[in-house]
Order: C-alpha cells, then sequence, then structure tokens
C-alpha cells in the first residue's frame, strides 16, 4: 500500500513537471518567432515636418517609427487612426512623439456662427436660431443664445452641426 501512494505521487509530479515544461516551451516559442517580436515592438506616430496650433493634421504630414527608448513616457500616439483628422493644440516638432494631450477633435460648431437650435419632450419639437458663445466639438455640451428670444440655453453639439437642448 505505502509503495503504491508513493509511486501515485511520482507519477503526478513527473506529469506536473511535464506540463509545466511543455506551457515554458510554448510561452518561449511564441516569444522567439519574428512574429511575435514585431506584434511586441511598440510604434510611435512622428511628425516629418512642423505642425502649428490649430492645423489639421493629415497622413501625409506623419510617419510611424518604432519605439526604441524603453523610458519613453506613455501617453504618445501610437497609429496614424489616432491622430488622421484630429486639430493640434500646440507646436508639433519632427521627429518628436506626438502626445494625446496635445490633439483635439475638429470644432463642429465655432463661436458666433448660425446654429439650429433643437429642443425635443415627448411629442413636441421646437427649432429656433442660436448662436454658440463657444467652440465645441461633437457630443460636448455647450450655451447657446436663442437669436430670435435673446434666451442662453444649454445643449449637446450633435454631428449635423445642431445643439440639441437639454430641458432644465
Amino acid at each position: 500500500m505505502r509503495f503504491r501512494r508513493s509511486a501515485e505521487r511520482a507519477a503526478k509530479s513527473g506529469f506536473a513537471r511535464l506540463t509545466r515544461s511543455l506551457a515554458l516551451a510554448a510561452v518561449a516559442a511564441a516569444l522567439l518567432s519574428p512574429a511575435a517580436a514585431s506584434a511586441q515592438q511598440p510604434t510611435a506616430v512622428i511628425p516629418k515636418q512642423t505642425i502649428y496650433p490649430g492645423e489639421t493634421i493629415e497622413a501625409s504630414m506623419l510617419e510611424v517609427v518604432d519605439v526604441t527608448n524603453p523610458d519613453l513616457a506613455d501617453g504618445y500616439v501610437g497609429s496614424l487612426a489616432e491622430v488622421e483628422g484630429k486639430v493640434t493644440k500646440r507646436t508639433l516638432l519632427p521627429g518628436r512623439v506626438i502626445l494625446a494631450s496635445a490633439l483635439r477633435d475638429r470644432y463642429a460648431v465655432e463661436r458666433g456662427s448660425t446654429v439650429r437650435l433643437i429642443f425635443n419632450n415627448g411629442g413636441l419639437t421646437i427649432t429656433a436660431a442660436g448662436s454658440p458663445l463657444q467652440d465645441a466639438a461633437v457630443g460636448e455640451l455647450i450655451r447657446a443664445r436663442n437669436v430670435d428670444s435673446g434666451v442662453i440655453v444649454s445643449g449637446t453639439v450633435m454631428a449635423d452641426g445642431t445643439v440639441h437642448v437639454v430641458a432644465k
């Protein structure tokens, strides 16, 4: 009986060692394969030219490079899709990584322009001409002045450039 238990224990520990060895071999193979090595290499987007505040970024202004500095702080943009069509908040210099905090979405409405204010409540819809009191991108909450009455209302900017007024 005693011999049988020690044989079972030895078989279990041998199976556990074999399982661990196979798992380690699979991990090592994945790490050493060229596809895995290139997939792990982080990339960063850098400008080819100086880009000034307020400019809309286009793909032709940028290039994607591999990050070789392990001490580079997080917060930089890693792909063209994250940058293209955005507007810069500050000057971007050639060869320097672009920080996500240096970019913003394009404004859908601009201060002083004319927009359509829309108020919906159940089946009731009221529209009026309005003037935004600030620049704003899609989804932002802004204040706008009703051109006819002079009343200032708050609303959310929509993709079509309208402002959906929120009820008080």
